[in-house]
């Protein structure tokens, strides 16, 4: 069985390309926390962990997450060699994903002096617990 399920953050921004049939595909690094810390310093470390993703999910994940996103990775562990412009060969080990959860709100990581953008005050249900003027008209059922 050949199973990974990770929890991290972005390291950087997603890197998004397709294939010349335009298929997407999106690599990122995730810094996943260590379930221990370091015994000199007391501090938790981390393991960085190169990603790979296809198609619509690659998509998605390049549109709505940046450097510093926490996201889950569900995927399978690949390794594959190729030989470099100096025709030495390169080893490869790489989380395939299958799929990957937002685990926060988009631009949660984001503040504007101290507030996060989700809690600003544009929220159009947050008013003083006042009802919504809404006809029967408007609903989709």
């Amino acid at each position: 069985m050949n199973r990974t399920v990770m929890v991290g953050r972005l390291v950087r921004d997603v890197d998004l390309r397709y294939t010349p049939n335009g298929v997407a595909v999106a690599n990122f690094t995730i810094a996943v926390n260590r379930p221990f810390k370091n015994k000199e310093t007391n501090e938790t470390e981390a393991d960085f962990i190169n990603c790979v993703i296809w198609r619509k999910p690659a998509e998605n994940l390049a549109n709505y997450m940046k450097k510093g996103s926490q996201i889950g990775v569900d995927g399978r562990l690949q390794s594959r060699t190729y030989q470099d412009k100096d025709e030495k060969t390169v080893y490869v080990t790489e989380v395939v994903a299958d799929s990957v959860q937002f685990l926060e709100p988009r631009d949660s990581n984001q503040s504007e002096g101290g507030q996060n953008k989700s809690q600003s005050n544009d929220d159009p249900f947050k008013k003083d617990a006042e009802p919504i003027d809404i006809s029967d008209d408007d609903l989709p059922f």
